[in-house]
């Protein structure tokens, strides 16, 4: 596998002036993220298709070992604060289990058998998308739990930097990163770590546009769980609606401090009607305001 093999390139990287070193890891970062560029249509094709199975409904899932469990598991809990995706809907499976977060579990990444057990505990089935990470591409415990979610009916996608590995064989959207050995043979937190946690973020940040929960480059549904960010909620409701911070402040405690009804509300709306247009437009505020100008060209 490329992940593992030693690089002429730097086989004497120990011997190098620390400035050297540095020159050559951060030559690398910037071939990760060649890769993922290069991963660019696989990227695009399975956001679309996770938007369709997570529209109304269904969970996101996702698995991992060591590394690449850990990046995953911090892009499923970042989704939460920043767009307010729902915690039922939300699954973080880490072999080894949450303790793996923090230290290495011995031998977790080899059991399969646990993979097939905590898939069958959450009852995946076909309204769910499972994200499977490995930089092998060959982890037991990730392909076991990627192939039991398959099974199950989920929509499955494997990330990998190795070709044709079982993950990437087996998922429904494979997405393959092609970034060859490491500076560090063997250390897949480095390059690998870097395309995946890019990956990670453009595929979730894509779909959470394409479910609008991204208005105008802004985050509407954002969680306003402190000051900061309950400031740039009122910052928000202020460039979308033309409101001013006194009036975006009072429409946000009616929204209970939801941006998106915030908007509706200083549009003229009262709460029940701009719940019902922001259901009508599928959640999407860019919908919600068209059929809320529809409605007062009508009323005119």
């Amino acid at each position: 596998m490329n992940t593992e093999r030693p690089s002429p390139r730097y086989s004497d990287i120990d011997c190098w002036e620390p400035g050297d070193v540095l020159e050559g890891m951060i030559d690398s970062q910037f071939a990760a993220v060649a890769a993922v560029r290069a991963a660019r249509t696989a990227i695009e094709n399975a956001a679309k298709s996770m938007e369709a199975r997570l529209r109304y409904r269904g969970r996101l899932i996702y698995v991992g070992a060591g590394t690449s469990g850990r990046l995953a598991a911090q892009d499923g809990a970042e989704l939460m604060p920043t767009f307010s995706w729902p915690r039922e809907r939300l699954v973080l499976i880490m072999a080894g289990g949450p303790a793996a977060l923090t230290q290495s579990i011995e031998g977790a990444e080899d059991r399969a058998e646990e993979g097939v057990r905590l898939v069958r505990e959450h009852d995946v089935d076909t309204k769910d998308v499972l994200i499977a990470v490995a930089a092998s591409g060959t982890t037991p415990f990730t392909v076991a739990c990627l192939r039991e979610g398959k099974n199950a009916g989920a929509l499955t996608v494997g990330i990998a930097n190795n070709r044709d590995t079982p993950l990437l064989r087996e998922a429904d959207h494979p997405i393959w990163l092609d970034t060859g050995a490491e500076p560090i043979a063997g250390s897949t937190r480095l390059v690998a770590g870097t395309a995946q946690k890019v990956t990670l973020n453009l595929l979730s940040s894509l779909l959470m546009i394409l479910l609008g929960r991204v208005y105008g480059g802004l985050m509407v549904d954002v969680q306003a769980s402190n000051e900061k960010l309950l400031r740039r909620s009122e910052d928000m409701v202020m460039r979308i609606a033309g409101s001013t911070r006194e009036e975006a402040r009072d429409a946000l405690g009616r929204a209970r401090g939801s941006v998106k009804l915030a908007v509706l509300l200083s549009q003229g709306c009262d709460l029940k009607t701009a719940a019902t247009l922001l259901d009508r437009g599928g959640g999407q505020l860019r919908k919600a305001l068209a059929l809320l100008g529809q409605r007062k060209m009508d009323a005119a």
